[in-house]
Formats: C-alpha cells, structure tokens, sequence
C-alpha cells in the first residue's frame, strides 16, 4: 500500500526550512537544492508541493505572517483576569516587535521579506495584508483603552496605531542592527504606550 503523504505538514516543514536557511544566510541562499538538505526532504517532494521558487517563499512569509499575528493574539487570549489595556498593548506591541530571543530568527527572515519586497509583487501584497490585520490589532487595543477610560477619547486610534506599529517595526530593524537592545526597545515601546495614557 503507497505511503500517505501529509502535503500540509510537508509545506509547513518546507516552509520552515526556507525561513531557517534565510536566517542563516540570507535570501539568496534559497535554492530548491538548499530547501530540500535543510528539510530532510527531495528536490522532487518540493517541487511537488511547489511549483515556483517564488511559490514557496510566498508560502514561507504567510507561514511566519500567521506565526507573527497568531502570537500577538495568543498572548491576549492567555490573559486569565482581565487586564490594563496599557500592560496589553505593551505586550502585544514587544510581540510584534519580535524582540524576545525566539523571535530573534523571525525578525531576521522578516527583514529579509521585507527588503526583498521591491522586486517582488506578490511578496509585497502580502506584507501589506499582514500589516493591514497587525494594524486591526493594535486599533482594537486602543479602542478597548478607550472603553476602560484609560486612553483619551479625543485620540484617534486609527492614526495612533498606525504610529505604534510603526515604532515597533523600526525597533525589529534597530535590535536586530544591534543599535538597540531587547531590553532598551522595550522601554521604548512602553513609553510610547504611557504616552497615550491619561
């Protein structure tokens, strides 16, 4: 009887193997050859779970998209009593600014998407759906700051949230430049959440 393939869970291995050699060594280090020694598979089980390279490393950044996202919201659903929205979005904010030691290799790949974006449409739309749903995100947090008269009503959440994330995306860039530490970014972060507090 022929041997069941899981192609979900061989694109996810795949996927992270993109991510692990371009941590590594950088973009240009991703070959079908390279992916397929660095997850233990053949070249052919990849080229049948992708047909392009530039299949798979779209698939990759939606990989580590939903990983990013989907910590953030983890974070706030494993909070058991309800909490300041000023302590939520300083975590949710260091979350995204993947700023702790496992998320050192995510901020890596990041950056990497990130400047490869230029030259690649597809790759470019969907960091811009990505930053559009963390954008959705950290509104909701101030809105719900709003709710528990924490944040101003006369601010308005949209444009501090377009601020936040911006300030926590230069810092991904700043630790991982090594101008900044995980520590000092997050002190930088927790200003910037006081700042909106009354």
């Amino acid at each position: 009887m022929p041997k069941q393939v899981d192609y979900e869970a061989r694109r996810l291995r795949i996927a992270d193997a993109v991510c692990a050699l371009i941590a590594r060594s950088g973009m240009e280090a991703v070959s079908l050859r390279d992916v397929a020694a660095e997850a233990d598979v053949s070249m052919g089980a990849v080229q049948r779970c992708f047909r392009t390279k530039e299949e798979m490393l779209l698939f990759a950044l939606e990989h580590i998209s939903r990983r990013v996202g989907e910590r953030a919201e983890e974070r706030i659903a494993a909070t058991s009593a309800p909490q300041a929205a000023s302590t939520l979005l300083t975590h949710t904010l260091s979350e995204l600014a993947l700023l702790d030691e496992e998320s050192r290799t995510q901020a890596h790949v990041w950056l990497a998407f990130v400047g490869h974006a230029p030259a690649g449409e597809r790759l470019a739309a969907v960091l811009r759906d990505t930053y559009a749903k963390l954008h959705d995100l950290v509104e909701w947090l101030i809105r719900y700051g709003q709710d528990t008269e924490e944040i101003p009503q006369h601010l308005d959440p949209a444009h501090e949230a377009h601020s936040l994330l911006a300030v926590a995306d230069g810092l991904t860039v700043h630790v991982v430049a090594g101008y900044h530490s995980p520590e000092t970014a997050l002190a930088v972060l927790q200003r910037q959440v006081d700042r909106l507090l009354r």
